[in-house]
């Protein structure tokens, strides 16, 4: 077995250092260092907005950020021998984590970005698996540090395709970034005017933000390029099943993983998404299930009484709402709410079959309050 090791100079960004990573989609970028099945790689990685969001930033920095170099991701990773069709086990060894970490509020992100229009940051320090800030006094986060983007490569015919698709959806009005060229890595015009933006999940990972990606898990992909052509960044020290304000506790880290290569998987088994499984908790038990909570509930009915049958999204929001409101009795404002929402909260599917109204449930473990 070898170790590969990516080391990058933190001190600069990824447009500064470019040969380190990559902050798009596209099988035409090459890889960064080659690996065997069984061989463990390590990949120093950036924090999702490239150092914008450090300890010195100001609201005005979080007001307009430029939303073009996210995500930096550390990569690719050639794996020999895989292929499309065959599927990827990714085993996640370790995930070290940075000692500062921060939570934004961006203008015009995020799920509730209608109802918090204002820029807010709760800037973290991180140690002994702890997360504490002096803007959520009285708040202490457990840590399981993952990467909230890790993935894999389309190969050029699903790149056509999602392109095509997301252009679809971003006619009919929905919140869709194009490809764009301004700010890519790499600046290859040939790969920057067509490769795909970090921002959503898809078919071979990417930005998933699954918190159970923890050390110890292991995610599976479909490989849809040669070499399978991994990459990650993005890491989060925690977060709640929701990151509502678009940000968990964002970070620097470094991630410790090694590949197997399950021939032929994903086509024979007709797999077309990611799955991951482990065999242990991710995380205390007392913070996975929790052991004490608070839970709201939301139905899809809007709070002018009309009914969205069969909407969870509206579920989710009147989920949320609710315990920000719970949040603000207990004395937090409402961004801070908000914030805690995103790193702590869970939501969770109540219920999908009681027509018309479906109903999510939030859950705010008690044990994260030190008062």
């Amino acid at each position: 077995m070898a170790v590969h090791e990516v080391r990058i100079d933190r001190s600069k960004t990824l447009l500064q250092e470019p040969a380190t990573g990559h902050n798009r989609w596209h099988p035409g970028i090459a890889p960064i260092v080659r690996c065997e099945p069984g061989d463990e790689v390590v990949l120093e990685t950036r924090d999702a907005f490239d150092g914008q969001m450090g300890p010195q930033a100001t609201l005005e920095t979080v007001a307009a950020p430029n939303l073009d170099v996210v995500h930096p991701l550390t990569g690719p990773v050639y794996v020999e021998g895989a292929g499309p069709g065959d599927l990827l086990e990714v085993e996640i060894l370790e995930v070290v984590p940075d000692s500062y970490g921060y939570t934004v509020q961006v203008p015009g992100f995020g799920f509730l970005r209608d109802v918090f229009p204002d820029p807010f940051i709760v800037r973290w320090d991180i140690a002994d698996g702890w997360a504490t800030s002096k803007d959520l006094p009285g708040v202490r986060i457990p840590g399981a540090p993952f990467m909230g983007t890790i993935g894999l490569s389309p190969g050029r015919e699903a790149l056509a395709r999602i392109t095509a698709r997301e252009q679809a959806a971003l006619d009919r009005g929905g919140f869709v970034l194009p490809p764009s060229a301004a700010s890519a890595v790499p600046s290859d015009p040939a790969i920057a005017a067509e490769a795909l933006r970090t921002i959503p999940p898809r078919e071979q990972a990417g930005n998933v933000d699954i918190k159970q990606l923890a050390a110890g898990t292991r995610l599976f992909i479909p490989v849809d390029a040669p070499g399978a052509l991994f990459s990650a960044g993005d890491a989060h020290f925690a977060q709640g099943d929701c990151e509502t304000c678009g940000t968990a506790i964002e970070m620097n880290a470094t991630l410790r993983v090694r590949f197997a290569v399950h021939s032929g998987a994903a086509r024979d088994k007709g797999i077309r998404d990611p799955r991951f499984a482990r065999s242990d908790y991710w995380v205390a038990p007392e913070y996975a299930a929790p052991r004490r909570f608070f839970a709201t509930t939301g139905m899809s009915v809007d709070r002018d009484g009309g009914l969205h049958a069969e909407d969870a999204t509206v579920a989710a929001r009147n989920a949320l709402l609710n315990m920000i409101d719970h949040l603000g009795e207990r004395g937090f404002n409402r961004q801070q709410a908000y914030a805690i929402c995103s790193v702590a909260v869970d939501l969770k599917v109540s219920q999908l079959v009681d027509v018309p109204s479906f109903l999510i449930s939030a859950f705010l473990p008690e044990d994260i309050f030190t008062k």
